[in-house]
This record gives structure tokens, C-alpha cells and sequence, in this order.
């Protein structure tokens, strides 16, 4: 009897054993695998942090001539969520271009007829595309032939091609002006200042025969030499034609070359939220108006009474 019970007594002790053995191989998974668990939220959250910071911090390069002086942010008005293209400064930034720009830069991606509406009347277009010549045909004969220009055609180029362009700028080739504006970084505040940043090369700086010193430009050294000067055009709305007027006139030019959807785009954008606002409005009304009946309904149970035997 004595040997049974301490027979019982001992597996009992073995299985205590065992179970205590047990919630300590569970208690240690479980810490492990919370500490684990916390090491990796903490990781992703320094890691977002880190992203956030780095994209939101200015790039600084060591080497800025390299790379060029980064410009300046201007506000420009049509920049705005609620704001247009000054119309007024498309036209006069045409008028410098065509003026100055157009000798040696060429815009490609802009026909005559872009220019109806916005900066110009179609009997003005049609008259400045009647002042060149356009190479067109075959004709019946089967010869090509020279015709004046029409609202459809493109502006011409100021060069038949590159290796012409490249003679006629000391092998510098004059990029074209079409997307300029989103072909580099900085954009309308990288035009601007280019334009009105013209110096003589500080101390210590040597620039190459045939080249100009302006800090915006990478290596500092650019081909072009300054083109805006005070009074250099005479704006028909008796706008003053200092040099940064200009600059700040074919900056906004050029940017609406670059984007001449852009107040469409933004009207259509307003359509857009205006319709999305009155669908959700709509859309909650009819939600509690069909549901707010079923959500509000109470169901009661009455239990059938026992029956009396």
C-alpha cells in the first residue's frame, strides 16, 4: 500500500515537472517572439522616420560647380492650385522669343495654332505664320514647292539641322525649348536664373575663350553668352522691358510651352472635386436614409408560455 502510494506520488511529481517544463517553453517562445515582434516595428518605424527626414531635407552637393548653383524659389503665380497662366506675359515672353530666342533656339512641339486663345487672335496668328515659308507637296507634277505658313504648321527651326546649328555656335548645340521647362531640375526658377545670372568669374575661376561665366549652369561655363539686356524689346502694352521683366515674361512663356494643358487640366480638376463631393454627400444620405431603419430596429423575442399539463 506504501509502495503505491509513492509510486502515484512520484508520477505526479514527474508530471508537475513536465507541465512546469511546458509553460516555461511557451512563456519563452512567447517572450521571444514579442521581443522579436518589437525589434521589428521599432526597425520600420527608425526606418520611415529616416526616409521622411532624408526626402524632406534640401540635396546638398559637395561639389556645386559642378552641378551649378542651385536657383532660388520664386512664387510664381501660376504654380497656385486656383491659379492660371498670366496670359498678358505669355504674350510678351512670344514676343521675346521670337525676338531674341528664336535665332538659334528652336520649338519644336508648338504649333501656330496653340497660340489662339491665349495669347493671340486667330487673324494675328494667321498673319505671323504667313510671314514664312513652308516646304510642302508633292504637287501634281510631283515637285515639292514653298507655300506660306498656316495656324496648323509648326514653328519653323532656326537651323535645317544639327551639324548647321553646331557650325553656327562654335559646335554648342542650342537645345530646343519646347519642354524645357521639365527637362531641368529647378524648372521656371532654373530658366529665370539662368537668364539674369550672368557675372564675370569670381577669384581663382579660369573660363575657355568663347564661353560665359554663370554659377546656375553646371561647370559654370556656358556657351551662350547674355542675351537680355534693359530695352532690348518693346513690349506693346507699354510694360517696361527691364532685363529681369523679360526673363520673368519667356520664363512664363516657356512654361506654358511645356504645359499648354495646364488650365484646362486644373478646371477640369475642380469639375472633377466639385462632382466627387456632391456623389459623397449623396452617397451618405442615401446610406443612412436606407439603412438607418434596419440599424435602429429593435427585435424582441416573446418566448411561447409553457404549457400547463
Amino acid at each position: 500500500m506504501f509502495r503505491l502510494s509513492a509510486l502515484s506520488t512520484r508520477q505526479a511529481v514527474q508530471r508537475l515537472a513536465v507541465q512546469a517544463r511546458h509553460q516555461s517553453t511557451i512563456s519563452t517562445a512567447a517572450a521571444s517572439s514579442m521581443t522579436a515582434k518589437n525589434v521589428s516595428m521599432a526597425a520600420t518605424g527608425v526606418a520611415t522616420v529616416g526616409a521622411i527626414a532624408y526626402m524632406s531635407m534640401e540635396t546638398v552637393d559637395a561639389n556645386m560647380a559642378a552641378d551649378g548653383l542651385h536657383p532660388p524659389v520664386y512664387p510664381w503665380d501660376h504654380k497656385k492650385n486656383l491659379a492660371t497662366f498670366d496670359h498678358a506675359a505669355i504674350r510678351r515672353g512670344y514676343q521675346v522669343y521670337k525676338e531674341v530666342c528664336a535665332a538659334c533656339h528652336s520649338l519644336d512641339r508648338i504649333a501656330w495654332r496653340n497660340l489662339i486663345g491665349v495669347s493671340h487672335t486667330e487673324a494675328e496668328v494667321k498673319a505671323m505664320a504667313e510671314e514664312f515659308e513652308y516646304t510642302d507637296g508633292p504637287n501634281d507634277v510631283g515637285d515639292m514647292f514653298q507655300r506660306p505658313g498656316k495656324p496648323s504648321d509648326y514653328m519653323p527651326k532656326p537651323y535645317a539641322n544639327e551639324e548647321q546649328a553646331r557650325a553656327g555656335n562654335a559646335g554648342a548645340y542650342p537645345p530646343d525649348l519646347s519642354l524645357m521647362i521639365k527637362a531641368r531640375h529647378g524648372g521656371a526658377d532654373y530658366v529665370f536664373s539662368l537668364l539674369t545670372g550672368y557675372q564675370d568669374p569670381p577669384a581663382g575661376v579660369e573660363i575657355r575663350e568663347g564661353l560665359n561665366f554663370n554659377p546656375y549652369f553646371p561647370g559654370g561655363a556656358i556657351g551662350m553668352a547674355r542675351v537680355l539686356y534693359d530695352g532690348l524689346v518693346e513690349y506693346e502694352d507699354g510694360t517696361p522691358a527691364t532685363t529681369s521683366q523679360m526673363a520673368k515674361d519667356v520664363t512664363i512663356f516657356l512654361s506654358w510651352a511645356a504645359e499648354p494643358e495646364m488650365d484646362e487640366r486644373k478646371k477640369m480638376g475642380m469639375k472633377a472635386l466639385t462632382m466627387l463631393a456632391l456623389l459623397t454627400g449623396l452617397s451618405v444620405y442615401l446610406k443612412r436614409h436606407k439603412w438607418a431603419g434596419l440599424k435602429t430596429r429593435k427585435i424582441l423575442y416573446n418566448p411561447p408560455a409553457p404549457k400547463k399539463h
